[in-house]
């Protein structure tokens, strides 16, 4: 025997879902307001500056762009680029902040005393006066660390020269 028919549903006609949608998007303008007032602002600048007409053309040729983007990016050159930005992050990821703000700050305080003696002239007059420089306490800091540079730098030189051998 069938079942009794207990509950009816409703098919919304297409009407009503088009009116309650027309409604909703009605009431998220009236809320958002400001924002699409921007967002027209906007768009009416890069369509007065063209910016717009590039991008259409941009995509109405994203097939041929695209083949152009992988030929320049199989170049050896680029290549080479791309391995040399990713080497230099992780060297960069490895240093620690402070020693490379005092690296750096040695470095510009450096270039100013150099700017600055050569915009005076100076000459250092006799080879005594150097030899009193060179026994300074900066110009022995300066030279120590200049020397344990050169000595991480000449380790890495004969490491991979070893593995490379």
């Amino acid at each position: 025997m069938a079942k009794a028919i207990t509950q009816i549903r409703e098919v919304p006609r297409p009407e009503i879902e088009q009116e309650q949608a027309m409604t909703e998007i009605m009431s998220e303008i009236v809320a958002n307001k400001d924002v699409i007032l921007k967002t027209i602002r906007i768009m009416k600048g890069l369509q007065e500056t063209k910016v717009l007409d590039v991008v259409e053309s941009m995509i109405d040729q994203r097939t041929e762009i695209g083949a152009i983007a992988i030929q320049q990016v199989n170049q050896p050159a680029i290549r080479n680029v791309i391995k040399n930005a990713m080497n230099a992050f992780s060297f960069l990821g490895e240093l620690q902040p402070g020693e490379v703000s005092d690296v750096l700050e040695g470095l510009s305080h450096g270039f100013k005393r150099m700017a600055e003696s050569g915009q005076e002239g100076k000459k250092q007059s006799s080879l005594w006066q150097l030899r009193k420089r060179l026994w300074s306490r900066e110009m022995r800091a300066a030279m120590t660390s200049m020397m344990n540079f050169m000595d991480g730098l000449g380790e890495v030189f004969l490491r991979n020269r070893r593995e490379n051998s």
